[in-house]
């Protein structure tokens, strides 16, 4: 129970996952991007990106190791406790059979919750549903044996990204997901993966109970926060745009002062 202080700011995250009024999360990478973010008033909480913290980092997100993603949480939660926010760490597939060791060293960095993706990292191979189920509620013990019952996990499925079933498939999954105790689930891809559609977002928030993130292209022509918010859905992420976006900024600054603009 080493971290049960921590427990409060699990419980004010969960509370933030409402149907119709979804909590929103720009992802960050690092400390200057968790201050930046994490400053806004409307930034209820913080969350992570595994592919930014990745390049962030020197690294691909393939290659991502727990130690350098642990490392990293320790470093936005220090920001994320000076802000007081709750912290959601994208932990991948929870790293393999080291589960248990990802969830307990994120906590121990001061996160509250994480995305648990259902495809093994190594193997590249998708996890039966009773084995992605079985791993939602190896994370959530671990999580209450550290003093954090409220533990939020965002479960991803990959079914669609994947191409290896439909969205009656996807809302299978999903459900035994939140049974298992996942607070929402997570679908990537759609629309032959090109991202979900309107209609896709609507039989998933329908199957789902309105327990669903989406994440957003920040594009024209895509959905909309308003637009997936309207729907119904509780979490909406951006993953790694922010950071893409950044570093467009900073090479085009840079291209101006080197070429003399």
């Amino acid at each position: 129970m080493a971290h049960a202080h921590l427990n409060k700011k699990a419980q004010e995250l969960k509370a933030l996952h409402q149907p119709g009024t979804p909590v929103i999360l720009a992802n960050v990478w690092d400390m200057a991007s968790a201050r930046a973010v994490g400053s806004l008033p409307n930034a209820k909480a913080i969350a992570t990106a595994s592919y930014a913290v990745a390049l962030a980092n020197g690294t691909e997100d393939a290659t991502l190791t727990l130690d350098i993603n642990v490392s990293a949480t320790q470093a936005i939660g220090k920001i994320a406790a000076e802000l007081d926010k709750p912290l959601s760490v994208d932990l991948q597939d929870g790293y393999g059979t080291r589960l248990e060791d990802a969830i307990s060293g994120i906590i121990a960095a001061g996160a509250v919750g994480a995305n648990i993706e259902d495809v093994d990292k190594d193997t590249g191979v998708q996890y039966s549903p009773s084995e992605a189920a079985d791993r939602i509620v190896r994370a959530l013990a671990t999580a209450k044996s550290a003093g954090v019952p409220d533990f939020v996990v965002n479960a991803r499925c990959d079914t669609l990204l994947r191409g290896t079933g439909d969205v009656a498939e996807t809302i299978s999954r999903g459900k035994k997901y939140l049974e298992a105790g996942a607070t929402t689930v997570f679908v990537l891809g759609g629309s032959k993966r090109g991202g979900l559609s309107s209609e896709e977002v609507k039989q998933l928030t329908k199957g789902l109970d309105g327990r669903l993130n989406v994440s957003v292209v920040l594009a024209e022509g895509k959905l909309t926060v308003k637009d997936v918010e309207d729907i119904g859905v509780s979490r909406i992420s951006i993953g790694p745009q922010l950071l893409l976006k950044a570093m467009q900024g900073v090479k085009a600054e840079a291209e101006k002062l080197l070429s003399r603009s």
